[in-house]
């Protein structure tokens, strides 16, 4: 990959903690079947208006739930990224789970750290969050308040709410609502990832140079960890299959039934179907049974 440019961390450490993050992918990639498709409960009602509306298909319509199932997922590896990497930055540790009051990254510098007012301080507590406004009001009162009793306890420092998406880059006072009332503190501040980076490295556009290293880095490790993960996802087929089966001759409607069943199965006017689309592959004939029976039912309300 040529000579290794970033200087406030080792090439060696930058792969192993890229690696570490791909693994957590690693663990996502695992193939969906229905039973693993429906373990969150989907909502049927909005996958049919989706489907009707976007004018999509039922591959795409099903494929793209099943992505978005994994991106949910995956947003916490990609908080993993952001905050472990700090491990390996001179002066910042990332306390275990639970530990050191739960903080996610704690940097602490003797020689003191500047904060824009002019204040010193040597020690600052982060909490890090992946997008500005993923917080809501209750969670921004709930941290804000934890920030305040840190800096009673502690009068040689400052809290960061470091954010890996801001609205744009800076590091000011972070003014919220606690209980209904508007509050800020000078030594409890609102910083973007990249500003917090150059804080820690000493250079202004560390976080860029990451950047510009990452897709190499991610693109190698990829190369070595991803190579047997490829899913093969049969939830289309198995909701074809249950579609099939209602004898209902138009394929949206029959694929609406399925979907439904997915959501529904307990609900009144459907059939009793509790427990035989979860268990699909010990209970497949049962349940087509029973789908066909409601699909005949389904059919003659129609007709009349």
């Amino acid at each position: 990959m040529g000579e290794w440019s970033l200087r406030f961390i080792s090439e060696e450490n930058f792969t192993r903690h890229v690696m570490a993050t791909i693994e957590k992918y690693g663990e996502k990639l695992d193939s969906y079947d229905i039973k693993k498709f429906n373990s969150n409960t989907i909502d049927p009602i909005k996958m049919i208006f989706d489907k009707t509306v976007y004018q999509t298909s039922w591959e795409e319509m099903i494929g793209n739930e099943i992505y978005r199932q994994r991106d949910k997922a995956n947003n916490n590896d990609i908080g993993y990224f952001h905050q472990r990497i700090f491990q390996f930055l001179n002066n910042c540790r990332v306390p275990e789970n639970g530990k050191e009051g739960g903080w996610d990254v704690i940097y602490h510098d003797d020689n003191g750290i500047a904060l824009p007012d002019g204040d010193i301080v040597h020690t600052v507590y982060v909490e890090m969050k992946n997008k500005h406004n993923t917080m809501n009001s209750a969670a921004a009162g709930k941290t804000y308040i934890k920030m305040q009793n840190q800096l009673l306890n502690d009068d040689d420092c400052a809290c960061f709410l470091v954010e890996a998406i801001a609205k744009k880059s800076q590091n000011i006072k972070w003014e919220t609502t606690v209980d209904g009332k508007k509050v800020s503190h000078k030594r409890i501040r609102r910083v973007s990832i990249d500003q917090f980076y150059g804080l820690v490295t000493k250079e202004e556009d560390a976080f860029f140079q990451m950047c510009m290293v990452l897709p190499k880095v991610i693109e190698k490790a990829v190369s070595q960890e991803l190579d047997n993960k490829i899913p093969h996802d049969t939830v289309i087929d198995e909701l074809r299959r249950i579609a099939e089966s209602t004898g209902e001759k138009s394929e949206d409607i029959a694929m609406a039934i399925a979907i439904y069943l997915l959501g529904f199965s307990t609900y009144k006017g459907f059939p009793d179907l509790a427990g035989s689309i979860t268990s699909l592959e010990q209970r497949e004939q049962e349940l087509l049974q029973r789908l066909y029976m409601y699909a005949k039912a389904y059919n003659n309300h129609r007709t009349e």
